[in-house]
């Protein structure tokens, strides 16, 4: 077969002929990397196709050409941890029946903050059905999804439009699916006015030995490549370079092409369908001998290429053989396009019409949805190379490894001089407006506005919902379908991040959002079991850019090297998912650093979680972690527009024992309620404790700082409401791990809420600024 004639050759270019020739032809490549591609890679002038094709699996998205270095300083294995941080999602076993059996849960953390500032709706769904597939891929069943979203100043008008729609996409697509959304962050600051950020966390279980690879299994060689769902279009083309890039204001109408579309109701079918699949194959004894991927970023190409070289093999694809929704476009807009809702399996050709009637006549994907489909593109192959024929025409021919391999940049980094100092804020005169003021403060507020638009009790899996502890908690193997011994075990998510502590230190900035995700999830009776990041920051070519990302990252491995697993306290948390985000950057600036970290936390027994607000009058309240001068970044801050130097600085020792004494104490059912102390202080965390039953409280905190300090620093913590016969015990068992507890105060039947003598609030007074902060700014 012939090779294309739209050949683009760089010979005899200088650099900035090249940089010339590659705009033109609007291809996101620089002119060192096309220069390697045509030299060192290929030994010959590349196809257009080819070139589309190296742009994508050669950008920041896919290639993580500038952080792989970096990212080394991860821990990715642990005793209970299947899959980590290697395929489209990881894996962690959380229960194991008696049989032996490993029963895990999937976790996938991806980002979708370009296409979410340019198309709200459409962004934030797409990155919904994104991150379901790809948990959904690895054969498990989905079960609960998380968001977190960093939006600009609350006060502007397009930050209320982006808002509106990312919400709406998330609810517009997550809703239908029928699966519960169990939490997420939100956090308002002028540096994302530009450049918002919407990470998603989807969770999944499957069995051990069910678990499906993202690539071709053993002896594949001759193995059918079958393109399930949607047809192909346009839509999404470029959408891997187009996230690898900064956002400019004059490319609105090309940036928005890049950006999905979604169709919930055809991922329903597609999960449903699938789901069945996953059935028939076990009942055969296939499950193993197949590979699944979801189609992201690069869409055909990407999906056909890793499915064979991750396993050592080569591919070929006919494009004709693609299903497609719109006529005439160019053969690289059906390889790379990014046409939401579809999927690729690796079958062994024997089971490959099973699976195509499987989709096309027994679950009837054409008759629900146009032109979507089954269709077998192409064949896996043992001699390495990748061959795309369009046609009678081979558009591509390249050594599949060469394609997936991308490329890889040592960046300068070099710190940048902060000049940030404390400020010298005098002792407030009305500490009742104080509280108020923090209270209904948009990053403190409560997030009703928004899981209220979320499915949050859908499978009749959630223990506890969004706003009603410090992390959503799950029974994930609550019905007969699993077997007995494991349906007590539950699971907590939380996900956390402040980015006016990146802003001050990035190091600390990526220390306390893995301690904070680790507080919550201990504060409802979970240990840490894993961790996932979504890495956002602005454009790796700058030095002081650059420098961020390094030392956040360092942040991170940090502090889940020294908080080690409570079950294997040799152990690291091990990090089993993630992503990278540079470019987030716009005429403005780069967003904060900033490092959005999920914990996945493991309960014995869901039964015994606790909530976060009080149970009973008459309850001793302690205190867990002295108040320190700790409020760089706080919310009492940010009231008199100041950001500060001192930041939180956790011993990370300390921190690792708080959270086992803690643990432990609930498990033992010697707590009643549980609340971290993180924004707005401990004076906030009171005050939230209060809200759930109305239960009021006399609380005193002794110090050497002044009271607002004392009050209003973001010092980490905890505050345990305890029935008094059980203080001693549980002095005992934080003793153990040489933790003191401080007594602050007891709840009572009043009905308001007394601290320091300098707060005398009702807890309705205090209920209704916080209920009311974000939704009257909205």
């Amino acid at each position: 077969m012939a090779f294309t004639k739209e050949i683009v050759d760089f010979s005899g270019l200088n650099e900035n002929q090249r940089r010339l020739k590659l705009s033109k032809l609007n291809i996101p490549l620089t002119p060192d990397e096309v220069q390697k591609i045509q030299h060192d890679m290929l030994g010959r002038a590349p196809s257009l196709a080819e070139l589309v094709l190296f742009s994508i699996q050669g950008s920041e998205h896919c290639s993580y050409k500038s952080s792989r270095p970096h990212l080394k300083q991860f821990t990715t294995t642990g005793p209970d941890v299947v899959l980590g941080a290697k395929e489209d999602a990881g894996v962690v076993a959380v229960a194991t029946d008696k049989k032996g059996h490993r029963w895990c849960v999937v976790m996938s953390h991806e980002s979708h903050n370009h296409p979410s500032q340019i198309v709200p709706y459409e962004g934030a769904a797409t990155g919904v059905g994104g991150n379901v597939r790809d948990v959904m891929c690895m054969g498990a069943e989905v079960i609960a999804c998380t968001d977190s979203f960093r939006f600009g100043d609350i006060k502007s008008n397009k930050t209320k439009w982006i808002h509106e729609g990312v919400v709406a996409g998330i609810a517009g697509y997550g809703n239908p699916l029928g699966i519960p959304n169990i939490g997420g962050d939100i956090y308002y600051h002028e540096g994302y006015n530009e450049n918002c950020l919407v990470t998603l966390v989807t969770l999944g279980i499957v069995r051990e030995d069910y678990l499906i690879h993202s690539y071709a299994p053993k002896n594949a060689d001759n193995y059918d490549l079958i393109l399930v769902g949607k047809p192909t279009d346009n839509s999404g083309f470029g959408g891997a370079s187009f996230a690898s890039l900064e956002l400019e204001e004059e490319k609105k109408k090309q940036n928005k092409a890049a950006v999905q579309e979604p169709n919930a109701f055809l991922e329903r079918h597609l999960l449903k369908s699938t789901y069945a699949l996953f059935d028939k194959l076990k009942q055969i004894g296939f499950i193993n001998k197949v590979g699944f991927k979801d189609l992201g970023a690069g869409g055909v190409a990407c999906a056909s290429v890793e499915l064979a070289e991750t396993a050592g093999y080569g591919s070929e694809v006919w494009m004709d053989k693609v299903h497609i929704g719109i006529d005439n476009l160019h053969p690289s807009v059906y390889l790379c396009s990014e046409t939401q809702e579809r999927f690729m399996w690796v079958s062994p050709p024997e089971i490959t019409p099973l699976i195509v009637d499987h989709y096309n006549t027994v679950f009837d994907l054409p008759g629900v949805s146009a032109g979507a489909r089954a269709s077998v593109i192409g064949k896996i192959r043992s001699n390495g190379q990748y061959i795309v024929h369009n046609g009678t025409e081979e558009i591509v021919n390249v050594p599949a490894a060469e394609v997936t391999e991308g490329f890889l940049y040592n960046r300068p980094h070099e710190a940048r001089k902060n000049k940030f100092t404390e400020p010298d804020i005098p002792e407030p005169s009305d500490y009742n407006q104080v509280l108020l003021d923090i209270l209904s403060h948009e990053n403190m507020a409560s997030r009703e506005p928004v899981f209220e638009q979320y499915d949050k009790q859908v499978q009749g899996r959630t223990r506890t919902e969004t706003g009603m502890a410090d992390a959503g908690v799950m029974a994930p193997f609550n019905s007969e379908k699993y077997p007995e011994e494991i349906r007590n075990v539950g699971i907590a998510l939380s996900t956390d991040h402040n980015p006016r502590h990146g802003l001050i230190s990035p190091y600390w900035g990526g220390v306390n959002a893995v301690v904070e995700a680790m507080r919550n999830v201990a504060a409802v009776g979970a240990t840490p079991h894993a961790i996932t990041d979504c890495l956002c920051f602005g454009n790796p070519e700058k030095p002081h850019q650059m420098w961020e990302f390094v030392e956040s990252v360092r942040g991170v491995a940090d502090a889940c090297h020294a908080i080690k697993l409570k079950d294997n306290p040799d152990q690291p948390t091990p990090i089993i998912a993630g992503n990278v985000s540079f470019y987030n950057e716009s005429r403005t600036g780069a967003i904060p650093p900033s490092p959005i970290v999920s914990c996945l936390g493991r309960l014995k027994d869901v039964n015994k979680s606790v909530p976060m607000h009080f149970q009973k009058p008459d309850s001793v309240l302690l205190m867990i972690g002295e108040r320190k001068d700790e409020l760089g970044g706080s919310v009492y801050y940010s009231l008199y527009n100041e950001l500060g130097v001192n930041l939180p600085k956790p011993d990370l020792e300390e921190v690792k024992n708080q959270i086992f004494g803690l643990t432990s104490c609930i498990e033992e059912t010697l707590i009643l309620s549980c609340h971290d102390i993180a924004d707005g202080g401990i004076a906030s965390a009171i005050a939230e404790m209060t809200f759930g039953n109305g239960i009021g409280c006399d609380i005193e905190i002794n110090g050497d700082m002044s009271a607002h300090k004392i009050l209003f620093s973001e010092t980490g913590g905890f505050v345990l409401e305890v029935s008094i016969n059980n203080v001693e015990a549980i002095r005992s068992t934080f003793s153990h791990y040489g933790i003191e507890l401080i007594k602050i105060g007891s709840t009572n039947n009043s009905r308001s809420m007394t601290l320091n003598s300098i707060i005398n609030l009702s807890v309705q007074k205090a209920q209704d600024a916080w209920t009311k902060g974000l939704r009257e700014k909205l």
